[in-house]
């Protein structure tokens, strides 16, 4: 029997990393069994506010994170070829497609406040804003360690021994992206 690990089968970044993102999704998780059971409860307010929202700004995001995370995704093959200037652009191209969802649920976040839609306006904007922001301040996380990443690929020394923190970035981040590719259809669609 074979007990050697291969680069196929070693899990990517460091297992801190992992443990942090398993309680995240935890969170995540408890929030989204949370609004489901409240719109199971208060369908047609739920229905109701879900009219407020711009699906159209929701797609933008799904798309700009989607994407970002497409670009992650070729920092760490560029990171494992040794690519520094590559893993360094794809990084750069992710940050600024985060930067349009930062804009956009920023608009977003305007446009319901300027309506008189607030955190206390009822269950279904209790959610709305709660789990959005939640999920807003890990983008804006995500972003910074991704900066940080960026910078420290500037040096030519930097990826030969720190494959494993790009890996752990681009864990990250593609948790966060997961975190609203569930959330874009419950709040926005379903």
């Amino acid at each position: 029997m074979n007990t050697r690990i291969t680069e196929s089968t070693r899990l990517s970044g460091d297992i801190a990393v992992w443990f942090f993102i398993l309680a995240e999704v935890t969170v995540f998780a408890i929030f989204f069994f949370s609004y489901c059971s409240m719109y199971y409860l208060k369908t047609d307010l739920f229905v109701a506010g879900q009219q407020a929202l711009h699906p159209i700004a929701g797609l933008i995001n799904t798309i700009a994170l989607i994407s970002s995370s497409y670009a992650v995704a070729i920092a760490v093959v560029f990171a494992k070829q040794q690519r520094n200037s590559g893993a360094r652009l794809a990084i750069l191209v992710a940050v600024l497609l985060s930067m349009i969802y930062v804009t956009t649920k920023l608009w977003e976040y305007n446009i319901l406040i300027s309506d008189g839609y607030r955190l206390s306006t009822n269950t279904f904007f209790m959610f709305y804003f709660f789990i959005t922001g939640f999920h807003f301040m890990h983008v804006l996380l995500g972003m910074f360690i991704l900066v940080l990443v960026y910078r420290n690929l500037a040096s030519p020394e930097f990826l030969p021994n720190n494959l494993n923190t790009v890996e752990s970035a681009a864990s990250y981040w593609h948790m966060v992206d997961l975190v609203w590719v569930i959330l874009f259809p419950l709040l926005y669609v379903i």
